[in-house]
């Protein structure tokens, strides 16, 4: 099973509880299995390339309501 992680920028200020919310919206999506913000724009999650992709990864973060952008892509 392929394992890569995904860098995704939040553009919005975002405090803990807006946090929070992203990264569990992103663990309801089949196939992530660790995101977690590593600055405080800076959301990295390592998913199943099997199950799913990046783009479905940005689109999660973006129709929770944030403005998001992949990084390193």
């Amino acid at each position: 099973m392929q394992t890569p992680d995904i860098m995704i920028y939040v553009t919005d200020s975002l405090n803990t509880d807006q946090q929070q919310v992203i990264e569990a919206t992103l663990r309801g999506v089949d196939g992530v299995i660790a995101p977690r913000f590593n600055k405080p724009h800076l959301l990295v999650a390592l998913y199943s390339a099997e199950k799913t992709n990046p783009a479905v990864l940005l689109r999660a973060v973006t129709t929770a309501g944030y403005q998001a952008q992949l990084v390193g892509l």
